[in-house]
């Protein structure tokens, strides 16, 4: 568990630092008078890739029979693909090669993380899920926190992108050196990506529910950096970003620890989805009624402790409803397609929200909008309680 943690640490850095910080300031450099229209295409793209790539990682996975294991040689290559990609973006001259480096950052990545949380229902009993999910929770906080930091110590993009694809092959590297894999010695029979409603009713819920609670997060933080600088007037967007996060990452930390802890001690799960879903709503409302500089101080934390409580929870519910042991990592591969569907869908909602529907008001309103509908999604999953 110390080196999925250290493998998810690297990952979460090689895509948190680009996406909050390193995206919206190329982005800027390139074309400042539409550098909104820009983060959102360049984004948007990856997401649409994230979601064709990671369940056909995850059908491979599930059948790959190769000495060096079934997860392990994808975990490597994805890391790999993803340090490319963030290679082409430090050397991107233009919007197109820029979309290019990001999406082979987001098929690479992806295709990691389909791998990494495959070992989460191979290994770990029902039992300890939700505290696993806690600490996949703190390395993605910590991810996002150390990534910032990165880019501020680094102070320089091109550079700051190189040091994110070492990070995260290094993290990478050591799971898989560090770590034993099962090797799977016959393919499985069954090969499709369909997961029929119909049949596995409590699947399709749980995968609404992750991907509103997802929209609601995408819509709530991807153009924070934005509303710093141009709503909030701050007078250096990239350090407040950055405290913010800090505060984030705090709260996070303690969310998915303390409620993870519980929710395996108690076997219940959607109480604290619940629970989450309500103080992520709460704090996007708060940007709603008052977007200043303070009241971002108030609702990052509120952001962090609702969203480590759901990831923590979450790790353990999505698990508890899959479909086939056989085809975990496909089966986790459609319900990644619930975190990338959001990075594609979020960005087009945003530029008509900040455009013509209440501007970062409206936006703040639709995530809190997304982030309460959640719960009630969540309400109809039968099998878990």
């Amino acid at each position: 568990m110390a080196w999925l943690f250290v493998a998810n640490l690297g990952l979460w850095m090689a895509i948190y630092a680009p996406i909050q910080i390193l995206l919206p300031q190329q982005a800027e450099m390139l074309d400042r008078a539409d550098k909104v229209v820009v983060f959102g295409v360049v984004t948007g793209v990856g997401a649409v890739v994230t979601m064709l790539v990671v369940p056909l990682i995850g059908v491979l996975s599930d059948r790959t029979t190769s000495r060096f294991g079934r997860r392990h040689p994808w975990t490597l290559a994805g890391s790999v693909l993803g340090a490319v990609g963030l290679v082409v973006l430090a050397n991107a001259p233009s919007v197109a090669v820029m979309t290019l480096g990001w999406s082979l950052v987001q098929a690479g990545i992806g295709g990691m993380l389909a791998a990494l949380t495959s070992t989460v229902p191979d290994r770990v009993p029902v039992g300890q899920r939700a505290q696993v999910g806690g600490l996949i929770g703190i390395s993605q906080m910590l991810g996002t926190v150390a990534g910032g930091v990165l880019v501020v110590v680094v102070d320089d993009l091109p550079r700051s992108y190189l040091a994110c694809a070492a990070v995260v092959v290094i993290g990478a590297l050591l799971f898989v050196l560090m770590t034993p894999d099962t090797q799977l010695v016959r393919k499985p029979v069954r090969l499709t990506l369909w997961i029929s409603p119909r049949e596995h009713p409590d699947f399709a819920w749980a995968w609404l529910g992750h991907f509103m609670i997802n929209l609601g997060n995408a819509l709530g933080t991807l153009y924070l950096l934005f509303f710093l600088g141009d709503v909030v007037k701050h007078p250096s967007p990239d350090q407040g970003l950055l405290q913010l996060m800090a505060l984030y990452g705090v709260a996070l930390t303690a969310g998915a620890v303390l409620f993870g802890a519980r929710s395996d001690r108690t076997g219940r799960r959607k109480p604290y989805v619940y629970l989450a879903s309500f103080v992520m709503a709460l704090a996007a409302l708060l940007l709603v009624v008052w977007p200043t500089w303070v009241s971002a101080l108030v609702a990052a934390p509120l952001l962090g402790v609702g969203f480590g409580i759901y990831t923590a929870v979450a790790i353990a519910l999505l698990t508890q409803v899959l479909p086939s042991a056989t085809d975990r990592a496909k089966d986790l591969g459609v319900l990644n397609i619930a975190n990338a569907l959001p990075q594609a869908v979020a960005p087009l909602l945003a530029s008509a929200i900040l455009t013509g529907l209440g501007g970062y008001r409206g936006l703040f309103a639709a995530s809190a909008l997304a982030t309460g509908l959640a719960a009630w999604v969540i309400s109809r999953v039968r099998s878990v309680v």
